[in-house]
């Protein structure tokens, strides 16, 4: 009997953990009643009362597993480190807050027995505002020209994976990785199936503006060569500028040397411009450098407290 492993991260969801796992239990029981499954909760650290909780739905059924982390690993770390310790021939990850739907799971593995080695839900609509909305098409539109590989748009991470691919992320030997970015980089065959990802069931989102920040520059900064180019290319076309600028002034200064007024406004206009585009790309350039230092130093993905219903 094939077994599914079903992955979810969670991080101060007190109020939606035991629904989940019994929606969940409730799927294995029903649809998917012809395989074998574990739920693996791997908590974040968080600060109510999910750890409780989750040792109660342990306690209860030992097919419900769990890891602690003993710090807030980050938002990518922990599932990527809860992947990697599922135990079944396929994993499926999906968010403890209900906006990714229960029963997509059945779909996803039916995909999966055709021969499928990914399988991503990708949100073709969502409940968010429409601001918010936008502003994420735009990012992914952008990401996906301006990487030097595939990207997949509106893809979170929520779908099924085979093991023969979580043994490739469990070689890649990542200490900061960017799920998305991996599975359009070394995913084999993929099947993606749009659904509409709904509001969160009860308490309060995460992301924050510096959450989201720090994805689109994770994914920026591993995927995209166009920043430092961009920074090498208006180097050399601010410097054509000024130099022409430059000889315009000396030549008008030259015909013209008693009415021509050199003036400060434009040394000053000049001054200011240079100086915001440096530090524009200097910051630029420190998020590589950032990523490039994370990378170095080759820290565990995630230190665990414990671990609960596991052989």
């Amino acid at each position: 009997m094939k077994k599914i492993s079903i992955l979810v991260p969670c991080f101060n969801e007190e109020e939606n953990v035991r629904p989940m796992c019994e929606a969940l239990t409730a799927m294995a029981f029903g649809q998917l009643s012809g395989y074998d499954y574990e739920i693996i909760f791997i908590d974040n650290h968080s600060s109510d009362r999910t750890r409780r909780i989750i040792e109660e739905l342990c306690a209860a059924d030992k097919r419900v597993k769990a890891i602690f982390n003993c710090k807030n690993f980050g938002q990518f770390n922990s599932p990527y480190y809860g992947m990697l310790q599922a135990t079944g021939d396929c994993v499926v990850l999906i968010c403890a807050d209900f906006q990714d739907p229960v029963d997509m799971i059945p779909r996803f593995v039916g995909q999966w027995e055709q021969g499928y080695k990914i399988v991503c839900g990708v949100k073709a609509s969502s409940r968010e505002s429409r601001p918010m909305r936008l502003m994420r098409t735009c990012y992914y539109k952008l990401i996906k020209r301006l990487s030097s590989t595939e990207q997949i748009e509106h893809f979170t991470g929520f779908g099924l994976y085979d093991r023969s691919f979580i043994e490739v992320l469990r070689q890649l030997d990542d200490p900061t990785p960017f799920l998305r970015g991996i599975v359009a980089e070394f995913g084999p065959s993929r099947k993606e199936i749009p659904y509409e990802q709904a509001k969160r069931r009860a308490g309060k989102t995460h992301n924050s503006f510096y959450t989201l920040y720090d994805a689109a520059m994770l994914s920026f900064t591993s995927y995209t060569k166009v920043g430092l180019r961009a920074a090498t290319f208006s180097g050399l076309i601010i410097a054509l500028i000024s130099v022409v600028i430059g000889l315009v002034y000396f030549v008008l200064k030259l015909i013209y040397w008693d009415s021509f007024p050199m003036g400060m406004a434009p040394v000053l206009i000049g001054m200011f411009f240079l100086g915001a585009v440096q530090l524009f790309f200097i910051g630029f350039l420190g998020e590589y450098i950032l990523n490039i230092n994370t990378r170095v130093m080759k820290r565990p993905l995630v230190i665990e407290e414990k671990r609960i219903n596991f052989e």
